[in-house]
C-alpha cells in the first residue's frame, strides 16, 4: 500500500476515478498505484503535478529523492509524513549498538505498535535505547505547540500521551527514558551511525517539515554535529518518573 499517495489523495479530496480521468488511464490502474505498484515515470510526474507535490514525496523508493546526495546524506524527504512507515521500523531494527530518540512528544512513534515492538526487541538483543521527550511542564513544550498552531495545551497533552505509551518500555532492561527542558531546533532519531533528522521550522508542524537521512562518516561531520547535540541534551535531561 502506498500510504503517501493514499493520504495525498485524501488531503486533495480526490478519488482514483478523478486521477484516472485527468491522466486518461483506467481507474483500476490508479487503484493499483495506491496498492503499491510504481507507475511509469511520466505518470509519476503527472500525478505529482496534479497533487502539487514532489514526485519523491509520493514514491520515495523509486525516484531520485532517495538517491545518495553525498557520502553522508542518504536521502532527503520533503515532509516527515513522506517517510514510509516501514522505513522507520527498519531503521530502528537495523541498530546493533545504539538507538536514540530526541523529540518533544514523538507521539507518531509511540502510537505505532510496530515501532514500539522493534525498540523492545532491539533492547532485549543488547542494544542501548535512549528516549528523550520534552518535559510536559516545560514552557518550551507549550511554546512549540503555539508555534505549530495547535496550542500549548495540545502539545503538552501529546507529550503526556506519548509518555503513557512509551512507559511499558521502561520495564525492559536497556531502555531509558528522560525528560528535557531545552529548545529543540530538530528532532533526532539515531540507529548506530545513521540518523533521521526532522528539521523544525517556525509555524510548521513537525510532520510537515523536512527529514534528512544521514550516516556518520569520517570524511564529513554533519552527523557528528547532531550526535553531539543529542548527547548534550541527554546529559541535562532528567529521568522520567513512573507517574506523571
Amino acid at each position: 500500500m502506498n500510504e503517501n499517495l493514499r493520504h495525498a489523495l485524501i488531503r486533495a479530496r480526490l478519488h482514483p476515478v478523478d486521477i484516472a480521468a485527468r491522466l486518461a488511464v483506467d481507474p483500476k490502474t490508479v487503484t493499483r498505484w495506491i496498492g503499491g505498484r510504481i507507475p511509469h515515470p511520466r505518470h509519476r510526474l503527472a500525478v505529482a503535478d496534479l497533487l502539487g507535490l514532489d514526485e519523491g514525496e509520493l514514491w520515495p523508493a523509486g525516484t531520485h529523492s532517495r538517491r545518495g546526495i553525498s557520502d553522508e546524506i542518504k536521502a532527503v524527504y520533503a515532509h516527515r509524513w513522506a517517510v514510509p512507515v516501514d522505513v522507520w521500523r527498519s531503521f530502528f531494527q537495523a541498530a546493533d549498538k545504539e538507538i536514540g530518540i530526541l523529540v518533544y512528544s514523538g507521539l507518531f512513534l509511540a502510537e505505532d505498535a510496530g515501532c514500539l515492538r522493534a525498540l523492545g526487541e532491539r533492547a532485549q538483543a543488547g542494544v542501548r535505547v535512549r528516549i528523550i521527550l520534552g518535559d510536559p511542564d516545560s514552557p518550551h513544550v507549550a511554546t512549540r505547540g503555539v508555534e505549530e498552531g495547535v496550542g500549548g495545551d495540545v502539545m503538552t497533552a501529546r507529550v503526556r500521551n506519548a509518555l503513557t505509551l512509551f512507559q511499558p518500555l521502561q520495564n525492559i532492561e536497556g531502555i531509558e527514558i528522560r525528560l528535557h527542558r531545552t529548545v529543540l531546533y530538530n528532532s533526532i532519531y539515531r540507529a548506530d551511525d545513521d540518523l533521521l533528522v526532522n528539521l523544525h521550522a517556525y509555524g510548521t508542524r513537525a510532520a510537515d517539515a523536512p527529514v534528512i537521512y544521514l550516516t556518520h562518516t569520517e570524511a564529513d561531520n554533519t552527523a557528528a554535529t547532531y550526535l553531539d547535540s543529542f548527547e548534550r541534551v541527554w546529559t541535562s535531561a532528567k529521568p522520567a518518573t513512573q507517574t506523571l
